[in-house]
């Protein structure tokens, strides 16, 4: 399984962004991957999940399968990703 956040970087969330996955890794000692929508890796991750409002969080299999997704502000609850990083 593979959860990722996509966020663009100096804009009005990052604040939140930091904070959520500072407190993620404090209370899992797991780190999110993370992709900025900017570069071209980015670009095509957010076009293959149709992501278009950022932050997003997205959880997908090892094969690639979207699982769960959430969108924007206010972000997810810890648990409610801890739940997806942990299947598989």
């Amino acid at each position: 399984m593979r959860v990722v956040i996509v966020y663009k970087d100096n804009s009005e969330y990052t604040r939140s962004v930091y904070d959520f996955l500072r407190d993620y890794e404090a209370r899992t000692g797991k780190q999110l991957e993370t992709i900025n929508p900017d570069t071209r890796e980015g670009s095509d991750f957010c076009r293959l999940y149709d992501i278009v409002e950022y932050p997003s969080i997205v959880a997908v299999t090892d094969s690639g399968s979207l699982q769960y997704m959430w969108r924007g502000l206010p972000l997810p609850l810890i648990n409610e990703v801890n739940y997806y990083d942990k299947i598989y």
